[in-house]
């Protein structure tokens, strides 16, 4: 499992959809030993939750509009940040970003200045 990224497309020795289209990793279950694999248009998602947040303006106390980088060369994408408990958030993208990955940092925008970020916890729809 340590091989393989979420997103990754190349090296994972199974054959392709049955329509011809590549495979790529849905996501990875360590303690499974397992890695998911499908088509492309599986891996974006709406939503994702982020923990040991690290908020550079005040904590926001509802919902703040953003834009979010989920991996550095990744363009910032529109969405909404809430504060949750426990140092987290969540964040929901205006559209489905691809291959949010778990143990990725996301970073909040407003603008050009840094609001805050943290570490990839969990996708959702």
């Amino acid at each position: 499992v340590h091989r393989f990224t979420v997103g990754q497309r190349k090296g994972l020795g199974v054959p392709a959809e049955p329509d011809g289209r590549p495979r790529y990793v849905l996501a990875l279950r360590p303690a499974e030993q397992a890695i998911v694999v499908g088509p492309r248009d599986a891996l974006a998602q709406q939503t994702l939750e982020a923990s040991a947040v690290n908020w550079i303006e005040p904590m926001p106390s509802a919902a703040r509009r953003v834009t979010a980088q989920i991996r550095h060369r990744h363009p910032p994408a529109a969405a909404s940040v809430e504060a949750l408990p426990d140092g987290r958030a969540r964040v929901t993208f205006d559209d489905p970003q691809p291959a949010i990955t778990p143990g990725q940092a996301v970073v909040f925008y407003d603008d050009d200045v840094v609001v805050g970020g943290g570490w990839i916890d969990a996708t959702g729809h």
